[in-house]
């Protein structure tokens, strides 16, 4: 079946998305009283607390000053890990080539679309729009932060549909965790779930 809507998710997919990495590095081998990186990791990007910054339902400052205190973890500290996110978010080269190639076909007259479907907490939803112009290459998109919904809530994807009309046996959509593509393919989107964003031209059939 023809794709005509692509729709990536960002983290883990366009933009490097590695948190375990950023606390292993910040925190350099104390856990805070955790066993280890990938469980204080989890304390702070699983919990609620950060769920509702991505919402679009606390601020920055909320939800530092919640973690640091939920975890006896000073402040500034907190801080200085959560702040510099949206700087620190690297584009993936593979899939920028990829979507480059993809708008190069768009603008040779193929009927396709290249949306955008994040989890992304509004003050790195706007860094990410004003360091990265590739992000104009999209022809839209939902922030989560910026609708006050989460994937895999059903509601995120049914508006994104709303909003571009979109068919769900011609959508495609790409996501690095596994209930949000499951929460498409409920939809009767097409889904992938990408573990290597490398492969993802290979998983395209593109050159």
């Amino acid at each position: 079946m023809t794709i005509r809507d692509f729709v990536f998710d960002f983290g883990g997919v366009v933009f490097d998305w590695n948190p375990a990495a950023m606390v292993r590095s910040h925190f350099r081998g104390n856990w805070q009283g955790f066993e280890s990186a990938e469980a204080l990791c989890r304390a702070i990007f699983a919990h609620a607390d950060w769920l509702a910054f991505d919402r679009g339902e606390r601020t920055l400052l909320e939800v530092t000053d919640q973690t640091a205190q939920r975890l006896a973890i000073p402040p500034p500290t907190m801080h200085a890990l959560l702040a510099p996110i949206g700087e620190q978010l690297q584009p993936i080269a593979s899939t920028v080539a990829l979507l480059q190639c993809l708008r190069e076909r768009r603008e040779a007259g193929e009927g396709m679309r290249l949306l955008f479907l994040s989890n992304m907490p509004a003050p790195f939803a706007r860094t990410l729009e004003q360091r990265h112009a590739f992000i104009q290459w999209f022809d839209g998109g939902i922030f989560s932060a910026d609708v006050r919904l989460l994937k895999p809530q059903a509601e995120i994807y049914q508006l994104l549909a709303q909003r571009y009309r979109l068919q769900p046996g011609n959508t495609l959509f790409i996501d690095d965790h596994g209930p949000n593509v499951q929460a498409a393919a409920a939809l009767g989107w097409q889904a992938l779930h990408l573990t290597d964003p490398a492969e993802l031209s290979k998983h395209l059939a593109l050159p």
